[in-house]
C-alpha cells in the first residue's frame, strides 16, 4: 500500500465510490422487483381462489344453454312434424 501514489489511491477511491453507487442502485432494483413479485403472487392466489367458482358458473351456463337449445329443437319438431 505504501508503494501506491496519491493518483492511484484517488482512482481507487473513485472506483470504490462508483461501485457503491452501482450496488445501491442494484439493491433498489432488486427490492422493487421483489415487491412486484409479491404483488403478482397475491394476484395469482386470488385467481386460484376464484377459479372453482367460475368453473361452477361456466358449467351451469353450459347446462342452461343446452336446455334452451333442446327446448328450441323440441318446439321446431313439435311444430313442423306433429
Amino acid at each position: 500500500m505504501s508503494d501506491m501514489s496519491f493518483k492511484q489511491a484517488k482512482e481507487l477511491v473513485e472506483r470504490l465510490e462508483f461501485t457503491e453507487i452501482t450496488l445501491k442502485d442494484t439493491l433498489k432494483n432488486i427490492e422493487k422487483s421483489s415487491e412486484n413479485f409479491q404483488d403478482s403472487l397475491k394476484e395469482q392466489e386470488e385467481i386460484l381462489l376464484l377459479q372453482p367458482r367460475t368453473d361452477k358458473k361456466l358449467n351451469s351456463m353450459k347446462v342452461i344453454v343446452a336446455l334452451n337449445i333442446g327446448f328450441v329443437i323440441g318446439l321446431a319438431v313439435a311444430k313442423y312434424i306433429l
